[in-house]
């Protein structure tokens, strides 16, 4: 997997820091999460195709995580695009974005699907044969969602050696590649686990932002390589992030220790600090390692 961190700051754009938007690189896949203003031109900047683009995750309607996306769309038409795009977001998205098109007289000329999302409970929103996409439950000023990559397992990998000891025809490959054992023509049973070696560790990746300090998602990011968490405040200002229901970075690192992530990345900062190293001095003390997101800046997982 390769994060690309497309604008991690929080509330309003400025001249040199964007809000919420990334790109998540995974098995073929160039998933776009969240689309703040200014998302179509970071992603010009960083080499970005649009066209890699197929699948769009918005975890709610305030304006720093989707105001870039009714451009976004309105700039596939203009390119030409003929490929479906899926949206995933919560209910009313698709009445924001169309209402837009509409009154512009510029409905797409490609199918533009959409994905409502409503549940309170974790849910499967994509899968195909090699990731699934689940939605990650927050809590914050409106309905919420973070979201769960998972890179399924692959298949097992033929031990060549032992392969050929055993003199075993290739017609069978794939049936060992897939944990099956092999009978031989005198009834011999070789085991798969002879024949083969482990399989790489599916990678995984969580996108949380925005919430509060909330442990009940613990279980379900358990171990995942990556955690982006949001750290919009300092522990300084907890009252703030209480009164608007975002979290800290101790907070957020306190999540990370909780659920033994393979590694913490902090964003969507407020720009009332001086440093974004005061999010990484303070996170550090709970959690180790601690990455800060910056815009335009990548993270390759696993």
């Amino acid at each position: 997997m390769k994060l690309t961190i497309l604008g991690c700051y929080a509330a309003t754009p400025r001249t040199l820091t964007n809000p919420t938007s990334q790109v998540l690189e995974v098995k073929n896949h160039m998933f776009l999460i969240d689309c703040g203003e200014g998302t179509q031109v970071q992603l010009r900047k960083h080499g970005i195709k649009f066209s890699r683009i197929n699948h769009i995750f918005i975890s709610h309607l305030h304006g720093d995580h989707f105001f870039g996306l009714p451009g976004l769309v309105s700039t596939f038409r203009l390119l030409g695009r003929e490929k479906e795009l899926h949206i995933y977001g919560p209910k009313g998205i698709k009445e924001a974005i169309t209402m837009l098109l509409k009154l512009g007289d510029s409905w797409t000329n490609y199918p533009l699907r959409f994905h409502e999302l409503t549940s309170l409970d974790s849910e499967v929103i994509f899968e195909d044969a090699k990731v699934t996409v689940q939605t990650i439950p927050l809590n914050h000023r409106v309905y919420t969602n973070g979201f769960l990559f998972r890179e399924k397992e692959r298949e097992r990998t033929l031990n060549i050696e032992a392969v050929r000891y055993y003199e075993i025809d290739k017609a069978y490959f794939n049936n060992i590649k897939k944990g099956k054992d092999i009978v031989t023509e005198i009834g011999e049973i070789i085991p798969n686990r002879e024949l083969t070696f482990d399989p790489p560790k599916p990678t995984s990746y969580a996108f949380c932002s925005d919430t509060a300090y909330n442990p009940s998602i613990v279980p379900l990011i358990k171990e995942v390589d990556c955690l982006y968490h949001e750290a919009t405040f300092l522990e300084s200002d907890v009252h703030l992030a209480k009164k608007t229901k975002h979290a800290t970075a101790k907070e957020a690192a306190e999540i990370a220790k909780q659920a033994s992530v393979g590694k913490l990345i902090l964003g969507h900062y407020s720009t009332r600090y001086s440093s974004l190293e005061l999010f990484r001095k303070e996170a550090s003390v709970v959690f180790e390692p601690v990455e800060l997101a910056d815009d335009g800046k990548s993270f390759h997982i696993g």
